[in-house]
């Protein structure tokens, strides 16, 4: 009988081409047209395209490569084979048939078939697979991101995908013929009359026909599912292979078991008026069989013996969708090696492979959602604004204070919100970092102060950890700067950009931020370290009439710069008061002594026109009950009575010489200053005819020793004439000027004192009304305090670049700090050696003796 054929390429087995290449056939290969030649012969034409990546072979020249694109088939021949009944009757004549060549009338009892031919036929094929997909964030039904908006590296994906359970097509074919029985039958006589013998039966010779059919397998194809391949940027290798689970796949048995056999023809006989023919017809009959087809074990074509025509069999059921979990992969990591990238294409194909077969289908998977690599990163950064040690006279608003040597911490926190997607928002991002960075323009230390970092330098800090601790070196210049910060994503190339606090643009994979800080200096450590009365000679001296300081000085407080403990007594702090002295509880200074003093300063106070401004006030203090009072000071002039400090004819002046015999400036101040003078404060024209050594010895040996105004008795200002440079000269990092560092510590010098003949009146009053209404005024009128301590309180400012309108930092009066008593400790009241309490004012240095002059240090003796 006509047979099919099909023809399909190869995709299971390996194609040999050439010793080193063996490949699977191309995917791009198409049958177009066959030829069956014989049995074991076919005759195939293809087409291939050569668009795309076959099988490469690098050949020994440079850049040189073979492409090769590898075909197989495999062809499947279906032929009908049919079973013939075991014996036939076969009747002839003798010599040629001429005319009527039918045959002569069967013998009795035979039977005779004709051969099966197609009748009928069924069949169906289901080769749309309806097969979709997804790729989405695990877990599937609680996904933590929509991949539409994005989805971060170091997470994962599942795909799932949707298909039928298989594939198939079949055929039936139906096959029948009739048989053609000849059958003797038997009449019996009717019953004789009585008395009379039986007739003999007749015999009648009846032909039955009967037809016949049954069911054949013409051609079964039932495709299973093999895998399922997604393609997306976001996966490792740009795709994922998914295997089924737990996958029911579809398994059928066929049998050749078709078979028809005429029965036997048996002897028949009928009553005298019974029917022959029905008692033939039902004496014979035709045993089919339909070949045996059962699927999933449902039998859809039965094999068993029936007679006249087998059952009709069923067709292949469609198949259902593959549940949920058949065709489903999750935890597919998107690699940290992918950079973020929107919207990208998803394209898959499912396979399928035929069960007892090695033919294959495939199908493109249409309608897969795109995805989109999204690495999150976020920097909200901040620098500490140190208010506790701010001594600015107008504190920069919106930037933090950064003091110069000192700590500073800087705060970089993996949190902070980042755009509102399914898995963003505002939350930790610690995950997704793989660098975070700070950059200073400016010189700092670790917190330890043992890793220098130069400015500028892009410093890579702990990413797990949030606070870090930096040194601000005492050479940076003071000033307003910006700190930038940046976060990186792990997943960021070297050529990456930046975008302010978070990447919500995903072409960025930096989050970058600045802070505004201001650099800022110190003023501190006034003491006073000379007293010119008599009395106080050896608490400075080692003794009378030496120059040889014994180190005896009297501080602001017990505590340093920062609060730290100095280890001194009261005794030794501010102001010079009764019980200062080590020896003498009950003296204080009298009037006409100076005292000399200095304290430091750190930051830009280095150039020409910067100087101190100190701006002294007074008080009176009662020594019997302790009561405190401002006050007015006059004093009288040879040629003027009654001067009062502060007014146009207040002519006194101060001065200082730097380097005088009782001062005991260090030789290397006053050497290091001349040598920064002579490198950074003149040009070359004014220092060519003159060398270094001979510069510092001009210093220390003339201009030093020179008297340096330093202002008047109301108004002290203290200039660069009187300032040595006392900063760092050892253990500095390499590349840092180590004269700007000598220069980032200053130390300025000056002495005050009130004239001799001084006298205090309550401040506001009118001295001048006075006498007039009290019939003059003298030395002893009742207006003057007595019986008390006229007390200096020192206001003291830096100015930089000669701004005297704009004082730069502050000792007392700082909006934000007060060096003088928060830091350094300065006590607020006093009680002296006969247990009166003193009120004391920040800013009071000494307390001169009301009733005693440095004039009765000089009196004649006089014999009572």
């Amino acid at each position: 009988m006509p047979g099919q054929v099909d023809v399909n390429w190869d995709q299971k087995v390996q194609v040999p081409y050439y010793p080193q290449i063996e490949d699977y056939s191309d995917r791009s290969t198409v049958v177009e047209q066959y030829t069956v030649v014989g049995i074991t012969d076919i005759v195939i034409q293809v087409a291939q395209t050569y668009d795309h990546m076959g099988h490469k072979i690098d050949l020994p020249a440079t850049g040189a490569a073979m492409m090769y694109y590898l075909s197989a088939f495999i062809y499947d021949m279906y032929s009908y084979t049919y079973k013939y009944p075991g014996k036939y009757k076969v009747y002839y004549q003798e010599g040629p048939c001429t005319e009527n060549c039918e045959p002569d009338e069967p013998e009795p009892g035979g039977v005779v078939c004709t051969p099966p031919s197609p009748k009928g036929s069924m069949a169906g094929e289901d080769f749309n697979s309806n097969v979709s997909a997804m790729i989405k964030a695990d877990s599937r039904g609680s996904e933590r991101f929509d991949v539409l908006d994005g989805i971060p590296t170091t997470e994962s994906l599942y795909g799932n995908v949707w298909t039928k359970d298989y594939l198939h097509k079949y055929g039936y074919q139906e096959m029948g013929g009739t048989c053609t029985f000849t059958v003797d039958v038997k009449v019996m006589p009717p019953p004789p009359p009585p008395g009379e013998q039986a007739g003999e039966p007749s015999t009648v010779q009846v032909q039955v026909d009967k037809d016949y059919s049954f069911w054949t397998i013409a051609q079964v194809e039932v495709y299973q599912i093999k895998e399922a391949v997604l393609w997306n940027y976001a996966f490792d290798g740009n795709g994922i292979r998914i295997q089924p689970n737990g996958y029911n796949a579809p398994y059928y048995a066929t049998a050749q078991t078709h078979h028809y056999e005429p029965s036997d023809v048996p002897s028949v006989s009928v009553s005298h008026n019974g029917d022959p023919e029905a008692a033939a017809r039902n004496a014979v009959s035709v045993r089919v069989r339909n070949d045996t087809f059962t699927f999933y074990n449902q039998t859809l074509m039965n094999g068993t013996e029936t007679t006249g025509s087998g059952p009709a069999p069923s067709p292949i059921p469609t198949a259902p969708m593959t549940g949920d979990n058949v065709l489903y992969s999750p935890g597919n990591v998107v690699p940290m090696s992918k950079t973020n990238k929107a919207s990208q294409p998803s394209t898959g194909t499912i396979y399928y492979t035929q069960v007892s077969g090695s033919a294959a289908k495939d199908y493109p998977i249409y309608g897969i959602n795109p995805v989109t690599v999204h690495t999150p990163v976020v920097i909200y950064p901040d620098v500490s604004d140190d208010k506790a040690h701010n001594q600015k006279t107008n504190p920069a608003a919106g930037r933090s204070a950064i003091i110069l040597d000192r700590p500073f911490t800087i705060d970089m926190p993996n949190s902070g919100q980042h755009t509102s997607y399914l898995g963003y928002g505002n939350r930790n991002y610690l995950k997704y970092i793989g660098s975070k960075q700070v950059r200073f323009p400016f010189d700092v230390y670790d917190g330890s102060k043992t890793q220098f970092y130069p400015k500028n330098t892009w410093i890579e800090v702990e990413k797990s950890q949030e606070s870090f601790t930096f040194f601000l070196p005492v050479w940076v210049d003071e000033g307003f700067y910006d700190v930038e910060f940046r976060t990186i994503a792990h997943n960021a190339s070297a050529d990456a950009s930046h975008q302010t606090n978070a990447n919500l643009d995903l072409t960025h994979h930096i989050a970058y931020d600045t802070v505004s800080v201001d650099a800022i200096g110190r003023v501190y450590d006034l003491r006073i370290t000379d007293i010119g009365d008599y009395n106080w000679e050896t608490v400075f001296r080692t003794a009378k009439g030496s120059s040889s300081p014994t180190g005896t000085v009297y501080w602001v407080g017990q505590q340093g710069i920062d609060g730290a403990e100095r280890g001194i007594t009261p005794r030794y702090t501010l102001p010079i008061r009764p019980g200062s002295h080590p020896l003498y509880s009950n003296i204080s200074i009298k009037q006409g002594y100076h005292f000399k003093f200095d304290l430091k300063t750190k930051g830009n106070m280095f150039g020409l026109h910067d100087q101190i401004t100190i701006k002294p006030s007074f008080y009176f203090i009662s020594a019997e009950d302790g009561s405190r009072t401002p006050v007015d000071l006059y004093y009288h002039r040879r040629d003027r009575s009654y001067v009062k400090v502060g007014s146009p004819n207040d002519e006194v002046a101060r001065y200082v010489i730097l380097n005088e015999r009782l001062r005991n400036v260090p030789m290397e101040e006053l050497q290091d200053t001349a040598l920064y003078q002579y490198d950074h404060d003149y040009t070359f024209d004014q220092v060519a005819h003159i060398g270094r050594e001979q510069f510092v010895s001009r210093y220390v040996n003339i201009a030093a020793k020179n008297k340096t105004p330093i202002g008047s008795l109301s108004l002290l200002r203290l200039p660069e004439g009187v300032r040595t440079l006392i900063g760092p000269k050892t253990g500095l990092p390499a590349g840092v000027d180590p004269g700007r560092v000598n220069a980032a510590v200053q130390k300025w010098y000056g002495e005050y004192s009130l004239p001799a003949d001084l006298y205090a009146v309550k401040s506001g009053t009118n001295v001048a009304e006075y006498g007039r209404t009290h019939q003059g005024l003298t030395d002893k009128s009742p207006i003057f305090l007595k019986k008390g301590y006229i007390v200096v309180n020192f206001n003291i400012e830096t100015v930089r670049n000669g701004q005297m309108g704009a004082p730069h930092l502050q000792y007392i009066d700082g909006p934000l700090m007060n060096q003088w008593y928060q830091m350094e400790g300065f006590s607020r009241s006093v009680q002296d050696p006969f247990g009166v309490t003193y009120r004391l004012q920040d800013g009071d240095v000494v307390l001169y003796d009301a009733d005693r002059s440095s004039r009765d240090d000089f009196s004649p003796m006089v014999t009572h």
